[in-house]
């Protein structure tokens, strides 16, 4: 894990890759548990039968699902200390680029690509990118917006 010291040395990252987390293994118990969490009981996500007849090869995880790891990874990846208030502020863009299927890996790496001043802070875009073991293409791409507060 990275430690920054500050929202200004965070500053001075970027351009530049934060890291990469560890893997996490989507089982079908964490994909039934987000379907009953946001009452997202789509068929593909809970049947292995739907989802052997829509071409997955059997169940998927909730697009929404793997962005919600967001949060779990970049705590491993970085930490930034000396400020007042860390915040999620949303995203800039996020696309579903291939399903993850029920015994996956994934993983996501940061990238920090932009920084822009808010009042009293500033708002980092963070680019997350979840690879899926063994597969070229991500899971998803997203531009995470975060707020660091002095």
């Amino acid at each position: 894990m990275r430690i920054v010291d500050g929202v200004q040395d965070l500053e001075d990252l970027l351009g530049q890759e934060l890291g990469t987390s560890g893997w996490h293994t989507v089982d079908q118990s964490l994909i039934t548990a987000f379907a009953h969490a946001t009452d997202d009981f789509e068929a593909i996500h809970l049947d292995p039968g739907r989802g052997i007849e829509a071409g997955l090869g059997g169940t998927i995880a909730h697009g929404l699902y793997t962005l919600a790891l967001g949060p779990k990874f970049l705590y491993e990846i970085f930490e930034v200390r000396g400020h007042r208030l860390g915040l999620n502020y949303g995203f800039d863009r996020v696309r579903f680029t291939a399903p993850v299927t029920v015994g996956s890996r994934v993983r996501m790496s940061a990238t920090l690509v932009r920084a822009a001043p808010l009042d009293g802070g500033t708002r980092f875009t963070i680019r997350q990118r979840f690879e899926i073991e063994g597969r070229e293409r991500p899971a998803c791409v997203a531009d995470a917006l975060v707020a660091y507060f002095r």
